[in-house]
């Protein structure tokens, strides 16, 4: 099965996105499946590596996984094309909007008919470079004020002792003779 269009969109290197990842794109125009199922497969492969993807996706018994694999193939050339190294690249976005919707009618009681509305997806895959890592280290400090983390400790602690408290033990009544 062969996707309709797939569009490519070279950029030169030079033109890198403002944060200085180069970044490859593809997108396929008006594919005849419903972007609901197209959403399914597409969630599997957002943000893994594209080697992982290609191979993920040969095993996916979707319908889906044909063009997505296309697609994503397609972007993989353009990057080649841009002299971008293609060993690390992951899939940084890929998204699925409706296409154009395909309207039959079906004939029904009386002469009426019903709609039936046949979906297209239009499909559009970015490949990226991994940003690196920034180590940042969150240091949670305990309130030494009267704040609203003291507060609620102070409300639990007293949820605890009525609890405690209301654990009596259990008093035996006398027995009637």
């Amino acid at each position: 099965m062969k996707p309709n269009k797939i569009k490519n969109e070279y950029k030169n290197v030079d033109n890198e996105l403002s944060h200085g990842v180069a970044t490859a794109k593809a997108t396929l125009s008006n594919f005849r499946q419903a972007p609901r199922k197209m959403r399914l497969v597409a969630n599997l492969v957002s943000g893994k590596k594209v080697a992982d993807v290609l191979t993920n996706l040969d095993f996916t018994t979707k319908k889906a996984a044909t063009p997505i694999k296309a697609l994503i193939e397609s972007a993989l050339a353009n990057a080649k094309a841009q002299d971008i190294p293609t060993e690390n690249l992951i899939v940084k976005t890929i998204t699925v909007n409706a296409g154009k919707i395909l309207y039959r009618r079906l004939p029904a009681a009386r002469g009426s008919a019903h709609p039936i509305r046949k979906r297209t997806s239009a499909i559009f895959v970015e490949l990226a470079e991994p940003e690196a890592k920034k180590d940042v280290k969150i240091k949670k400090e305990k309130s030494t004020q009267g704040g609203p983390d003291s507060v609620g400790e102070a409300k639990m602690e007293k949820k605890v002792e009525k609890k405690v408290s209301a654990k009596k033990s259990p008093v035996k009544k006398p027995k009637k003779a």
